[in-house]
C-alpha cells in the first residue's frame, strides 16, 4: 500500500489566527502531498515498500537522501497536524504533566526549552518533545526533515510533539518573526492528543 496524505481533523481555517488558512492549504495540500508522492516514488520496488513509516525511519540508511528527506517530511507533518486543535492551548495534565515537570521542573521551564529549540534551529528544521522507554521526556531539534526516530540525529526516543520551523510553515503570516509563530503554536497544541501519544509510547 502506498502512503496517502492524511486527512486533517479540522478545517484549514480552524487554527486561525495562530496559523492562517492560506498557509494550511499550501502546507498540507502542496508541501505534505509533495513529500508523500516523492516518498512513494523513492520506496517503490525497494525493501521499504509495504513497511510502516516508523519501521522505515528507524532502520534507515541515512545516505539514502530521497527516503530520508521525504520519509521524514511525511512522518513529521503527519504528527504536526495530529497534535494541533482549534480547542488547543493550556497545559498538559496527568502523567505527561508529571513527566514534563520531572524533566524540566515546571511547564514554563519546558515551554522555554521547547521554544528555544524551535527559535534557535538554524535554517529549516523541527523542534521536538520525545519520550524514551520508561517515560522520561526530552526536548531537542533536528535540521531539515530529520527526526529522532532516525539513527544518530539527536535525542532519540519517540516524538510526541513536533513544531515545523521551515519558513513555509509560517512565512505568509509571520514573515521573519519565527519567535511569534513559536509562541502562537502553544495556543493550538492538543495536549490530550500529546498525552495519548505519551501513554502509548512510554
Amino acid at each position: 500500500m502506498a502512503f496517502e496524505l492524511p486527512k486533517l481533523k479540522y478545517a484549514h481555517d480552524a487554527l486561525a489566527p495562530h496559523i492562517d488558512e492560506k498557509t494550511m492549504q499550501i502546507h498540507h495540500g502542496k508541501h505534505h502531498q509533495g513529500y508523500t508522492n516523492k516518498l512513494n516514488a523513492a520506496i517503490e520496488g525497494t525493501e521499504h515498500e509495504g513497511k510502516t513509516i516508523e519501521n522505515i525511519l528507524i532502520n534507515l540508511d541515512m545516505s539514502n537522501k530521497a527516503v530520508r528527506n521525504n520519509g521524514g517530511g511525511f512522518y513529521n507533518h503527519r504528527l504536526f497536524w495530529e497534535v494541533m486543535s482549534p480547542n488547543g492551548g493550556g497545559e498538559p495534565t496527568g502523567e505527561l504533566s508529571d513527566a514534563i515537570k520531572d524533566a524540566y521542573g515546571s511547564f514554563e521551564a519546558f515551554k522555554d526549552a521547547f521554544s528555544t529549540a524551535a527559535k534557535t534551529q538554524f535554517g529549516s528544521g523541527w523542534a521536538w518533545l520525545c519520550v524514551h522507554k520508561g517515560g522520561k521526556v526530552e526536548v531537542c531539534s533536528t535540521p531539515n526533515q530529520d527526526n529522532p526516530l532516525m539513527p544518530n540525529v539527536g535525542c532519540g526516543g519517540t516524538p510526541i510533539l513536533g513544531l515545523d520551523v521551515w519558513e513555509h510553515a509560517y512565512y505568509l503570516n509571520y514573515q521573519n518573526r519565527r519567535p511569534d509563530y513559536v509562541e502562537a503554536f502553544f495556543n493550538v497544541i492538543d495536549w490530550e492528543e500529546v498525552a495519548a501519544l505519551y501513554a502509548k509510547k512510554k
